[in-house]
């Protein structure tokens, strides 16, 4: 039971399986806590537009702990059980590991994870563990100093990263996952290297396919390597078995290393579109909620929040906007321009 701003209870035990227009089930959330990031990667946060003088959202602006934790629990009770803090880099979020501990209290979450580039994690990892964070989800695109440099926006960071990820090891906050967004012509020749650095560690790495998120990218589908060659490649240096999925919703398709030295990951949103399984919601820093990743428009949850809206009538927003949902814009992605979102929400605004 939950007392919400009326003082009504309200029982939030049950998941009420609600599900958009193609029957796909609301069963996981990722909640951006920060739209700020100490990076300036080229395909999500280009430094010639995100400078200096760009605005973010200010502290008010920002739902607090408090309002992020209710509204997790509304989502909860319409059947979310994996929750994942995201951002821009959440770390960036002063005492995130509050917030971590009153998520992990909420009766119904079976995993609370969190996506980061790393740089900060080395000195949050333990208390983000002790405060009941599951897991980890670490952004690396390679390990050559000079590409991660120009991956980056010139960020001179990949010591630290790699700090972060043996301290989430030792913190136990694993599986241990480390993204990789490949491009052609960039860090496609060093693939080999993630592989052949992370077997038998214990760490998965994921390549992703570059995706043309946002709108100010410059996405070319040229600079797009399937992921199938990728998999190909490595298969030839170190044989692979596929690995069934355990979940509905799982992004990833999983790939066991023969000999035994661990796993890998292909996430391929452009050659292998996942829409009609997609389970995902997002919750901006502003609150605003999200159906998909490429949105062109969400739902305010802060406005009637602050403006004192019983928790029934939070919930009837997120049922409403979850059944009306429609998005399948990666199966849309080469259909008539016309078919397709005129303006996609940024991807620092509302997570990867």
């Amino acid at each position: 039971m939950h007392d919400d701003e009326t003082g009504k209870l309200v029982s939030l035990s049950a998941p009420r399986a609600v599900t958009d227009t193609r029957g796909r089930p609301l069963a996981d959330l990722r909640i951006s806590v920060m739209d700020r990031c100490n990076f300036r990667c080229p395909y999500c946060m280009p430094r010639e537009t995100f400078d200096d003088r760009y605005r973010f959202l200010s502290t008010s602006e920002r739902l607090s702990f408090d309002e992020i934790s209710r509204l997790a629990r509304l989502f909860v009770a319409e059947g979310a059980r994996k929750l994942r803090l995201t951002g821009g880099e959440p770390l960036l979020r002063s005492g995130l590991a509050d917030l971590v501990g009153e998520l992990s209290a909420i009766d119904g979450v079976e995993d609370l994870a969190l996506t980061t580039n790393g740089v900060l994690l080395a000195q949050h990892a333990a208390g983000l563990a002790a405060n009941g964070l599951r897991r980890v989800t670490v952004s690396l695109d390679t390990l050559d100093r000079e590409t991660f440099r120009r991956m980056s926006g010139g960020f001179d960071g990949l010591e630290r990263v790699q700090d972060g990820i043996r301290a989430a090891l030792e913190a136990g906050l694993v599986p241990v996952k480390v993204n990789a967004v490949i491009q052609r012509g960039v860090n496609d020749g060093q693939v080999l290297d993630l592989a052949r650095h992370f077997r038998g560690t214990g760490v998965i790495p994921r390549f992703i396919e570059y995706m043309d998120v946002g709108n100010r990218n410059d996405w070319d589908p040229a600079r797009v390597v399937a992921s199938r060659e990728l998999r190909d490649r490595i298969h030839s240096e170190f044989p692979l078995r596929p690995v069934p999925g355990s979940y509905r919703g799982e992004v990833a398709k999983r790939y066991a290393y023969q000999d035994g030295a661990g796993e890998i990951g292909f996430i391929s949103s452009v050659s292998q579109p996942f829409c009609g399984d997609c389970t995902r919601a997002r919750l901006s820093s502003d609150g605003i909620f999200y159906t998909c990743l490429f949105a062109v428009q969400g739902t305010d949850l802060q406005t009637p929040l602050r403006a004192g809206a019983s928790d029934e009538e939070l919930l009837e927003r997120i049922r409403g906007s979850w059944r009306r949902r429609e998005d399948r814009y990666s199966e849309l992605r080469r259909a008539p321009a016309k078919e397709q979102p005129l303006r996609k929400i940024e991807m620092h605004y509302i997570g990867g």
